[in-house]
């Protein structure tokens, strides 16, 4: 069994951002529920916070439930040992140079989206926003399935 793989054969990914509160809380509901039969998605943040009501709002829209989910620490994931097929940065650039790198084979990915927490206005304006974003998440791992269904190498930055 390589890396990242568990017993049945599913690709573990860890998405990482600043305070698993939002977009890598997406980008992990959105890869289980679309091909969880292929890969075991989780998430973690650099400094874990709350979940973001804009998330749960915005993936409630989508049907998936993320109310319940909890934030973790990427540095106590990496502490366990955990091995995962693939790392994948949802954060910016700068803040991603934090995550830590994981041992195994791993192949480290960087997706840049915003930070619902940085939107300003009111809170309709800021549900459009996020959900902009929720949309760019889903868009993103939609591609990245079909990278890796068909053995093509994922893009290391989404903006390539």
């Amino acid at each position: 069994m390589s890396a990242g793989e568990t017993t049945m054969d599913k690709k573990r990914v860890l998405f990482v951002c600043v305070h698993n509160s939002a977009r890598s809380q997406m980008a992990e509901a959105y890869l289980n529920a679309l091909a969880g039969d292929r890969f075991e998605a989780h998430s973690a943040g650099l400094e874990p916070g709350t979940l973001n009501p804009l998330a749960v709002e915005v993936m409630k829209g989508a049907g998936l439930d993320i109310s319940g989910n909890a934030t973790k620490s990427v540095f106590e994931i990496f502490k366990r040992g955990e091995l995962f097929a693939y790392v994948i940065t949802v954060c910016d650039a700068e803040a991603a140079q934090r995550c830590p790198i994981f041992p195994g084979i791993t192949t480290t990915l960087h997706w840049s989206f915003p930070d619902p927490a940085a939107f300003e206005g009111s809170w309709e304006e800021r549900v459009a926003r996020t959900r902009a974003v929720r949309d760019a998440v889903k868009g993103r791992i939609e591609g990245f399935i079909r990278e890796v269904d068909s053995g093509k190498k994922p893009a290391l930055d989404a903006a390539k």
